[in-house]
């Protein structure tokens, strides 16, 4: 599936000699899989962990190794036109002897030497064992090469491969993807403050039951992490999901509506945006259950007494100081009208747009990888979305808002 941010880009894989070489195989699906086009380069220790037919087979590229190479051996690839054409390097995983050799300025090999030739974005992946990384040799390379704008992602703290558990665990390929986002995505969020609420919230009916929707979060989530990788500064308040933290992104994590409300609040004066994205139960037991009702107590009619839930959104609107923070709700609707109802909803709201899809088809909104939607403005503006990844809607959400935010910032500036 074709990435909003790499599709296209040319990225330079280096697989230096680590065990964690078999994380790069993961790595590289991951940008094929994106749409980017990937050269990978090894070094001579790094083909004893992989082979280098495993790469040249995912890529459909041959996989050079040293700097000097004949047509016949990896299609005599330049080391120079390599560097000059990437739009990203990604050294992964990045021994301390790698990270020794580029602070260094060595060039004894192909990897080395793209690395002293290029002025693309480069990020590197350290994976070592820990008292490798921990030496002050590996701190000062690294150091030095952070100095010279190179990202570093990880490394993290874990098992490794020489039985010890401490840090030098190369970072997970799905963290080193999102990393590599971060640095070649444009930059129309830099510096915003921007709040998202995501998932559903539940209400205790007892001890172990409750009450709550099928949203998945995921469309909070890709919300959150393209804003991150757009240089914003990003917290996420989710409900109970099953989904994995996003790249970059401060989360909070609470339960019932009222906890969701509470946490909105207390961040509403940082942001600049709030994002409400969350599938909020409209109503709560009046009365929940202290541990857990026996059904033979409740007869064969069990029946409750429902409270309704704070409305954030519309006490957002009722809060914010003038035309700050800018809110954007979303509507999930189903049949009929539905696209007058959101509007309604908005004005109601008095939010300053709403983004609102129809959740009766199987293929798109609650639970569903991608989602179609109708992003509706206060100003009477309207623009709709074809079914895509969720993540690309994400990303062409907030393409649109990114240029009201500037132009509000510049008017209260």
């Amino acid at each position: 599936m074709e990435h909003w941010a790499l599709q296209g880009k040319k990225i330079v894989l280096g697989v230096s000699g680590g065990i964690a070489a078999y994380k790069a195989v993961e790595l590289l699906r991951l940008f094929v899989k994106a749409g980017a086009s990937v050269q990978c380069i090894m070094t001579e220790a790094a083909t004893r962990f992989v082979a280098p037919l495993t790469f040249e087979a995912l890529s459909g590229r041959p996989v050079p190794i040293g700097v000097f190479t004949s047509p016949g051996e990896s299609g005599g690839i330049d080391h120079i036109q390599v560097a000059q054409q990437a739009d990203l390097v990604v050294v992964a995983p990045a021994t301390a002897n790698s990270l020794a050799k580029f602070s260094g300025g060595f060039a004894s090999d192909m990897l080395s030497a793209v690395l002293l030739a290029t002025k693309a974005p480069v990020l590197l992946a350290p994976g070592m064992n820990v008292e490798m990384w921990n030496n002050p040799a590996t701190k000062h390379n690294l150091e030095i090469l952070r100095s010279r704008g190179m990202a570093v992602v990880g490394p993290e703290p874990g098992d490794l491969a020489c039985g010890v558990v401490g840090m030098g665990r190369m970072s997970e390929p799905l963290h080193v993807f999102d990393a590599a986002v971060d640095l070649v995505a444009p930059n129309w969020l830099d510096g915003r403050k921007i709040l998202v609420t995501a998932g559903p919230t539940r209400e205790a009916l007892d001890g172990v039951r409750f009450l709550s929707n099928r949203s998945s979060g995921k469309m909070g989530y890709a919300l959150a992490r393209v804003a991150a990788a757009l240089g914003a500064e990003v917290r996420l308040l989710s409900g109970p999901t099953c989904l994995p933290d996003p790249w970059g992104v401060q989360v909070s994590r609470v339960e019932s509506a009222a906890q969701m409300a509470e946490a909105v609040f207390s961040w509403m004066d940082w942001a600049e945006v709030i994002v409400k994205a969350a599938a909020v139960a409209d109503f709560r037991p009046s009365a929940p259950l202290d541990g857990k009702l026996d059904k033979t107590e409740a007869g064969a009619n069990w029946h409750l007494e429902l409270t309704a839930n704070p409305d954030i959104l519309w006490q957002l609107g009722r809060r914010r100081h003038g035309s700050r923070p800018v809110l954007v709700g979303f509507a999930a609707e189903m049949g009929g009208d539905w696209e007058a109802r959101a509007r309604a909803k908005m004005d109601r709201k008095g939010c300053d747009h709403i983004v609102v899809n129809d959740v009766s088809l199987a293929d798109r909104g609650f639970e569903a990888e991608s989602n179609a939607a109708v992003l509706l403005s206060r100003d009477g503006g309207r623009r709709e979305f074809e079914l895509m990844p969720k993540e690309h809607l994400a990303m062409r959400l907030w393409n649109v808002l990114s240029r009201e935010i500037e132009s509000r910032r510049e008017v209260d500036g």
